[in-house]
């Protein structure tokens, strides 16, 4: 006969097994509670990101290339400008000079809104994204048995187990691809 002293000892040998192959197991297969996203990775990887960032450098490129071409112009014509200073009547040249002063101007906040609109598209491009993406991610967290996801970069230390950024980059891509569905009927 094992004596109570034995049973508890059996008792507390056969946790510490039962614990260890626990800790086995959530080695081989960690199961996550919590998941890692990149999220920046996750925009700029997928066909949604990658488009919106084509469309945002193709805008960029005109918009400096408008600038330059504008500034040229802008020079061209402040040295005609001050070429004409020699010839003009003071109030002749400073009306001219007065006009010109309000056209760079003009031009100046022209260009500043292009530029703003360029930020607010981009601003957009996010916003929409993550409209189709938050949906995809809690689809993943159901799927994972998991209660958050969070940043990647807000971690210091994880297992790689836990980052979902491919699947997700993945899951995104098709849900973009995905034609609509249509609402039911009433």
């Amino acid at each position: 006969p094992i004596s109570s002293m034995g049973r508890a000892a059996m008792r507390a040998l056969d946790l510490a097994v039962a614990l260890l192959r626990g800790v086995a197991v959530a080695e081989q297969e960690p199961r996550a509670v919590i998941l890692t996203l990149d999220q920046e990775r996750l925009f700029l990887e997928s066909e949604f990101g990658r488009a919106s960032v084509a469309r945002e450098d193709t805008a960029t490129r005109a918009l400096e290339a408008e600038n330059k071409r504008i500034e040229a112009e802008l020079v061209a014509e402040e040295q005609a400008l001050t070429e004409e200073r020699k010839t003009l009547p003071a109030e002749e040249f400073a009306a001219k000079a007065t006009e010109f002063d309000q056209k760079v101007e003009r031009i100046r906040t022209e260009q500043d809104q292009k530029a703003r609109d360029l930020t607010r598209n981009r601003d957009t491009d996010r916003q929409d994204f993550l409209r189709l993406a938050v949906p995809v991610l809690g689809e993943m967290l159901k799927d994972r048995g998991a209660v958050a996801i969070i940043d990647k970069a807000a971690l210091i230390l994880s297992l790689s187990a836990i980052d979902i950024t491919d699947e997700a980059i993945a899951r995104v891509d098709a849900a973009a691809s995905a034609p609509p569905v249509a609402p039911a009927a009433p």
